[in-house]
């Protein structure tokens, strides 16, 4: 889980290992299928002993002073994450700091540990470079081995802060969404800073979406119904993309689903106080990934990074999801709001007992569960239209 491997597509196993396949596989086992129907969680012994060696999970110590009610499962990861022993981000350059373990990774070990057995993959992926000013941008796409062509597509941006993660690192998310809307997602690998800078992730995401629109026939989708989706820094793309797209005349998405969306640039939020020192993610590194992104603090006021500052009108109906024990709790609920007064429609949902990074841990992490299925859910009502 370090850097972007462009071959993945073909050969799955060689980039994550098979556990960690496992794992994006296994995102969908505890929710629903391919199909977007709900599965019988008892129907199958296979099942049955997922969800076994699920309730298995067990933290090893008490609550910490900064989450004293994290759900055990999250406590479990938070556990397995802190016991790598890296160096906090903070104190890392950006290359120093992508090598540092995930919480991917610490999910897929608690998996591997507690033999949780796995099923058939219900997506195939397949890879797409496209031309970006200044260089090109990588894209993975997940399409479903069950229903009929055309399906509804998800342009999904992958968290990170900017900085640092990478499509394996949430592959997990992406895989979740498109077995349980029976959707095809296109993951967009932009360019991350400080190699490039604000607003290159943004300009790349729109590209990406460009790219969709006007391609989504050749890779079995339709045109009419593509929606985005993004978590953290993802989920900031991905609005973006609604904004651009509004503000260019270029064909709106039919929904967007923001995870955890950094949203403003209000630092000192009740949500950034209470979690300042929260993990996976806490207040410094939230700083440093400003750092790292922008050419000069002027331009967190820039709309396209203080969302709640932006014109929001004419924006798609919208989904979203925060947690409890995170400092962008309050940038989530405040969007939704401002979002609210602009006449847009918005269902949102806090996740209480989890932390920043939840969603992609339907394996471990039963809220990540019930959030993939909430967010599967507002999403294939909007392809329904």
């Amino acid at each position: 889980m370090r850097t972007n491997a462009f071959n993945f597509e073909k050969n799955p196993a060689r980039r994550l290992g098979g556990w960690a396949m496992a794992l994006s596989i296994c995102s969908s086992l505890v929710s629903c299928g391919g199909s977007g129907k709900p599965s019988n969680a008892d129907s199958t012994g296979l099942q049955k002993d997922t969800m076994a060696a699920v309730s298995s999970i067990k933290p090893d110590s008490a609550a910490p002073s900064w989450a004293p009610d994290i759900k055990d499962e999250m406590l479990a990861v938070i556990e397995k994450l802190a016991s790598y022993k890296d160096t906090p981000i903070p104190k890392l350059t950006a290359q120093q700091a992508r090598k540092n373990h995930t919480p991917t990774d610490a999910v897929m070990d608690l998996v591997k540990e507690n033999s949780i057995p796995m099923p058939a993959p219900m997506v195939d992926t397949s890879g797409q470079e496209i031309a970006v000013k200044g260089g090109k941008v990588h894209l993975r796409i997940y399409t479903p081995k069950m229903g009929a062509a055309p399906f509804p597509v998800i342009v999904y941006y992958h968290g990170g802060g900017f900085v640092i993660a990478d499509l394996d690192v949430y592959d997990a998310s992406a895989r979740g969404l498109s077995e349980q809307t029976g959707a095809i997602v296109v993951s967009v690998a932009y360019r991350l800073a400080p190699e490039h800078k604000f607003p290159a992730a943004h300009d790349d995401a729109f590209a990406a979406y460009q790219w969709t629109v006007q391609n989504a026939a050749s890779i079995k989708g339709d045109p009419k119904k593509i929606a985005v989706a993004g978590e953290s820094a993802g989920g900031n793309l991905a609005a973006n993309v609604s904004i651009m797209a509004r503000d260019k005349g270029v064909q709106l998405p039919v929904h967007q689903l923001l995870v955890y969306p950094v949203a403003g640039s209000d630092m000192n939020t009740e949500s950034y106080k209470k979690n300042a020192a929260a993990k996976p993610l806490d207040k410094p590194m939230m700083g440093w990934f400003v750092k790292n992104y922008l050419s000069n603090m002027a331009q967190a006021e820039d709309p396209r990074i203080n969302l709640v500052g932006a014109n929001l009108k004419g924006l798609p109906a919208t989904t979203i999801i925060t947690a409890e024990i995170d400092p962008l709790m309050s940038d989530g609920k405040l969007l939704a709001e401002k979002l609210k007064a602009a006449d847009v429609k918005v269902d949102s949902k806090n996740y209480d007992g989890v932390t920043h990074e939840f969603f992609g841990m339907a394996i471990v992490v039963p809220q990540a569960k019930d959030a993939q299925a909430y967010a599967s859910s507002a999403l294939k009502t909007a392809f329904k239209k």
